[in-house]
């Protein structure tokens, strides 16, 4: 018997889905299928059907529908983040399974909500954290982990995309906002090199672009006296790079973030300084293969619904931060599962395909994280 492929619809066709998701399924063929695209766009749906030879395309309306059509076994959520709440509790009640784009939801709330309907109704739920199967920020968390620099004790991060007015990532009602976009990478690379979570924040923010801040400064508190600070905007010219500095050395990763370009580590230990270029790669295939392969062996995927509301907590509570101008202390809060270097999955690179009525947040020929 051939092995069963997962049957995706790529719900949302924005920026993100047309240059990475869509794509990437040429690189999972394993067990990975693209069976339908969903989006409010008739020319968009037309001509991405076309282009991928998509057997069913819909629009949001019929979004039941498609999760009742028995063509699909699996959601990729492509979409605004105020929306991934409702279309992963709708999916999960279909018996269908989540794979969602991060942040996971906008309050933790929402995330508790779309781990509960995915429990009742026995359907996986991941969130898609692409850099979690990546080598570079795997091996940065290996060295981490492994003593080589000593032990951990500071972190430090700038990523920068910039972002012209109009575009959804600066619009407060659909969740923009700079710590929603980039902001949740930095936590994200923190909490995984330190393998622990904060216990108190602070945040102050500068400037407005549209209806959100333009850029925000944070700083983490970890147990055992680990700081992490980080720095992340919309209004500059484009960097993405963090620094882990140990009793014995200290790793820096720059570019750390990206997807559309090599990624690079400086290892410094005691004086002496490696370092090393890790080859563009597709980033998004091996979380369609990961997924999928959970999915098939009734496996729990990493990262989980635990770990999206882990960084969606700090999120908020780095927001209430910047506005009263006072630290926030954040419970206690466990997390069993870390990524880890066995995750990975190489893919090679594919080609930036054109776009249908889909804007790059920086304008014309711009990369999005």
């Amino acid at each position: 018997m051939p092995k069963r492929l997962i049957r995706y619809a790529v719900v949302g066709l924005g920026h993100i889905a047309q240059v990475a998701v869509l794509p990437a399924f040429g690189n999972a063929r394993r067990n990975s299928r693209l069976a339908a695209i969903v989006s409010g766009d008739p020319v968009k749906r037309e001509q991405v059907q076309k282009k991928y030879a998509v057997p069913n395309a819909y629009a949001y309306d019929e979004y039941d529908r498609c999760l009742a059509s028995g063509e699909v076994d699996a959601v990729y959520l492509a979409l605004p983040n105020h929306l991934h709440c409702d279309y992963a509790e709708r999916a999960a009640r279909a018996g269908v399974h989540v794979l969602c784009e991060k942040p996971m939801a906008l309050d933790e709330a929402q995330c508790e909500r779309m781990a509960a309907a995915a429990r009742a109704a026995g359907v996986k739920l991941m969130v898609a954290y692409r850099l979690h199967f990546e080598r570079a920020n795997l091996e940065a968390i290996e060295t981490a982990r492994s003593g080589r620099i000593g032990e951990p004790r500071l972190f430090n991060s700038t990523f920068v995309t910039p972002v012209v007015p109009g575009n959804i990532r600066v619009r407060r009602e659909t969740g923009g906002g700079v710590l929603w976009d980039v902001g949740i990478y930095c936590i994200n690379a923190a909490r995984g090199l330190f393998r622990d979570e904060p216990i108190e924040v602070g945040a102050a923010t500068a400037g407005r672009l549209d209806e959100v801040e333009e850029s925000v400064s944070c700083w983490m508190r970890f147990p055992n006296e680990r700081l992490a600070s980080f720095t992340a905007s919309f209004g500059a010219a484009k960097v993405s790079s963090y620094r882990i500095a140990g009793t014995k050395g200290d790793l820096a990763v720059d570019p750390a973030y990206e997807y559309a370009k090599p990624l690079k580590h400086r290892l410094t230990i005691d004086g002496e300084v490696r370092e090393r270029r890790f080859a563009k790669r597709d980033q998004f295939a091996p979380e369609l293969l990961y997924f999928s392969d959970c999915v098939l062996q009734n496996r729990d995927p990493e990262p989980s619904a635990e770990e999206g509301l882990a960084d969606v907590r700090i999120i908020r509570a780095l927001y209430r931060a910047a506005e009263s101008g006072h630290p926030v202390a954040l419970a206690p809060f466990e997390r069993r599962e870390r990524q880890s270097l066995e995750q990975e999955i190489r893919r090679p690179p594919i080609d930036k395909p054109q776009v249908v009525h889909a804007e790059a947040p920086s304008g014309a020929g711009g990369q999005h994280p």
